[in-house]
């Protein structure tokens, strides 16, 4: 985790006691992935694994049968908002969060999905209530 400044500060999650909450990264972004990746692992999740695509996420997850999804709302395949509703309505209810870098990205969440899914913006990540919006109780 080196060389990436986590700030401090109110709303900043630190390191857990919830190191088995097991997290799928699902972004078409290699950059932003490695970077979601280093701040999960530096907030005490466990990272296990990684998809770009609608399709592979999906596969990913149906694989590796993550407790948490981090899904980009725009996918190279697909709408991450759906995919999003797919991997929540999966048998063991993974719960469920959505990104993305175009800020106008909120509000069609909010618009498709009666903001049932959670949504940060890739901005935010690093500053986002993580522990709460990914952790199981």
């Amino acid at each position: 985790m080196s060389g990436f400044p986590y700030p401090a500060g109110p709303g900043v999650v630190r390191r857990s006691a919830r190191m088995d909450t097991s997290v799928l990264v699902v972004d078409d972004d290699a950059g932003f992935r490695s970077l979601a990746v280093r701040i999960l692992r530096g907030c005490g999740f466990r990272v296990i694994g990684e998809a770009s695509t609608r399709a592979s996420g999906m596969a990913a997850a149906l694989d590796l049968r993550p407790d948490a999804v981090l899904v980009d709302v725009r996918l190279p395949d697909g709408d991450g908002i759906r995919l999003g509703h797919a991997l929540a309505a999966l048998p063991w209810s993974p719960r469920i969060v959505l990104t993305s870098s175009d800020n106008d990205a909120a509000g069609e969440v909010a618009a498709s999905d009666g903001g049932l899914l959670p949504f940060v913006p890739k901005d935010q990540l690093p500053t986002a209530p993580l522990l709460r919006l990914l952790a199981i109780d």
